[in-house]
């Protein structure tokens, strides 16, 4: 079997989700909204198709178009590893971080999307099942919602059954305190005490501002404290997690083993959080989850909640998988089914279908396509 061609397509939900978070700037009223997606299929001799995504950015379709696809046309599909590498080296020059890694991701899941359906099996199934399914937590708090709001969708998610929920502070750059404290106390009275909650202050903090604001947060059983400070201030993380009883959830904004072994080493990090869209898909996402695993560490999954299900069910040290209230939103427009949660704040992907388990609604082809 070959690689015979890699096709894009860019689909547009314009009622998708315009969120804000801590370092977020304020949403222009006038701006356009809506959400993008990126999907990739690798085409090849034998008549399967492979399908991957990646965030809806010109910048990774380019890449994928100009730098990758010579790559992999005449190559065997089943050689990820080697393939990984010669895109990896490829981009050596202008990637790293970024764009051509997220070019990177997009191929890499579709070959695995593809070796699924050439072998008749789902994706975790291929990576060696740890689980027969995964807890969840539903995602959102964005700083634009009124408290009232925030309540809401919060209470939204535990009254689906879901018993865990995330929460943004570090409003205004950090510069919102008070109003973090109060929406974080509204939050923990209106979803009581057994639901645990997760606060993401998205870099939004400097080292002793949210040491001090972890002290605070202590008080209302907080579970986790999500990139407290600027993702790439390892030294501050590390001062963070040395003061806090709160575990420091980070890493979305790594791109490479290589930064998540720093974080790990520095002890900057108590849950480890890699992307499967930044870091370069699943072979190397497996690693740094097998990595993690090594410090003992536990893992929770950034966004890509359809891919890192794959994922999370193979990953013994896993903690729990994120769901975004944005993402289940385009969701329903981009597929034409997804797995169902279970009714006990789990879930895991369809046992009979192969690689994904995921089929591009015909309709969003027709109507949401960006040419």
């Amino acid at each position: 079997m070959k690689i015979t061609e890699i096709r894009t397509t860019m689909l547009h939900d314009p009622n998708g989700f315009v969120i804000q978070d801590a370092t977020i700037p304020p949403i222009d009223p006038n701006a356009t909204g809506g959400r993008s997606q990126l999907f990739v299929e690798i085409f090849t001799d034998e008549g399967t198709i492979g399908l991957g995504m990646a965030p809806g950015q010109r910048s990774i379709q380019a890449v994928i178009h100009d730098n990758l696809s010579g790559v992999l046309v005449g190559q065997d599909p089943f050689m990820i590893e080697k393939l990984w590498q010669d895109m990896y080296w490829r981009v050596r020059g202008f990637g790293r971080k970024g764009v051509a890694f997220q070019a990177i991701a997009a191929i890499d899941i579709a070959l695995w999307d593809l070796k699924g359906k050439v072998l008749d099996q789902p994706i975790y199934r291929l990576l060696g099942p740890a689980h027969e399914s995964v807890p969840i937590y539903g995602s959102g708090g964005w700083t634009n919602y009124t408290e009232d709001e925030l309540v809401s969708e919060q209470m939204g998610y535990v009254e689906r059954g879901i018993p865990r929920v995330k929460m943004k502070v570090g409003k205004n750059f950090g510069k919102s305190e008070r109003e973090d404290i109060e929406r974080v106390a509204a939050v923990r009275e209106a979803v009581g005490d057994e639901v645990e909650i997760y606060v993401d202050a998205n870099n939004g903090y400097y080292a002793k501002q949210a040491i001090k604001m972890s002290q605070i947060f202590e008080q209302f059983d907080v579970a986790w404290f999500e990139e407290p400070v600027l993702a790439d201030d390892i030294p501050g993380l590390t001062q963070v997690a040395q003061n806090t009883t709160i575990p420091v959830a980070t890493g979305e904004h790594e791109y490479t083993k290589y930064g998540f072994r720093d974080l790990l080493v520095a002890g900057a990090v108590d849950i480890v959080q890699p992307d499967v869209h930044r870091v370069t898909g699943i072979t190397e996402w497996m690693k740094v989850a097998a990595m993690a695993d090594a410090f003992n560490l536990p893992v929770a999954p950034h966004a890509v909640s359809l891919v890192h299900l794959h994922c999370a069910m193979a990953t013994p040290n896993l903690k729990v998988v994120e769901v975004l209230g944005a993402e289940e939103v385009s969701n329903r427009v981009w597929w034409t089914e997804v797995p169902p949660y279970g009714d006990d704040g789990t879930w895991k992907p369809f046992e009979d279908r192969p690689g994904l388990g995921l089929e591009i609604n015909p309709d969003a082809l027709k109507n949401n396509a960006v040419n």
